[in-house]
């Protein structure tokens, strides 16, 4: 199907260039493996120049709306998850939202990704999760690579619940909320332990096959990493991002 010419006169063109190619995708108009024309082609349609059509089509390319399957030829594509995901990251972060107001959506997240994981987990998604808990156990004490490995340990219970939709929903919230265990730990020593077993047993149910288990120590797990939070300091009520600089301060102080 055919892009529909469309002359665009705002002041940062190349954003109007690709909201309005990611519209027609995103309507139907444009479909997967559809060509889009060339940039001097689009240039003329959209009445702005080349470069603002190729930094319009770079910031398409980015988020996974087309791809290029030659130096000048571009066809439409379907994000892929950690695109879609990326995007609603950055959204959530420039609305400066609070611990609190993810962690009330990932305790109703989390449980459900295990319990799902644990119907419909398969061999893979077991081998992969051990391979995550050796990773943590191999990480005792290094803040940043727990927090790493444990957004990992809950992206790939999700993917293990099979259900897309569950995926998209959590993983930009998970990506947020889990980057401040690095900072928790030299506060609280017993946290990695904690994470630890917590870890263990969520697979060991997904490997049973029990979702009730899976779903109750996931729960527990997410409960207990607000826990943390509170020892930690760390007020629930402010802009993650800020609350987490805080922390990281205290932690220099003499």
């Amino acid at each position: 199907m055919p892009l529909k010419p469309k002359p665009l006169r705002v002041q940062h063109a190349y954003e109007q260039v690709s909201l309005e190619i990611e519209s027609q995708i995103l309507a139907g108009s444009l479909k997967p493996g559809d060509r889009l024309p060339g940039e001097l082609e689009m240039a003329s349609m959209f009445n702005v120049n080349r470069s603002t059509v190729r930094e319009g089509i770079r910031r398409l390319e980015s988020e996974g709306f087309v791809r290029r399957i030659s130096p000048r030829r571009m066809v439409v594509s379907i994000p892929r998850m950690a695109e879609l995901s990326s995007r609603q990251t950055r959204a959530l972060s420039m609305l400066e939202v609070t611990f609190e107001e993810l962690w009330n959506v990932a305790i109703a997240t989390e449980p459900l990704a295990a319990e799902l994981a644990a119907l419909h987990a398969d061999a893979d998604d077991i081998a992969a999760l051990d391979d995550i808990q050796r990773a943590l156990l191999a990480a005792e004490g290094q803040g940043q690579a727990s927090a790493e490995i444990d957004t990992a340990f809950h992206s790939r219970v999700a993917a293990a619940s099979k259900n897309r939709v569950l995926q998209l929903a959590r993983e930009p919230i998970g990506f947020l909320l889990y980057r401040g265990i690095d900072l928790l730990i030299p506060k609280l020593p017993q946290a990695m332990s904690r994470q630890v077993v917590a870890h263990h047993n969520v697979i060991e149910a997904i490997r049973a096959k029990d979702p009730r288990t899976a779903r109750a120590w996931m729960k527990r797990h997410i409960d207990d990493f607000k826990r943390g939070f509170i020892h930690a300091g760390l007020p629930l009520d402010q802009p993650i991002a800020g609350a987490a600089g805080r922390l990281a301060e205290q932690g220099r102080a003499p």
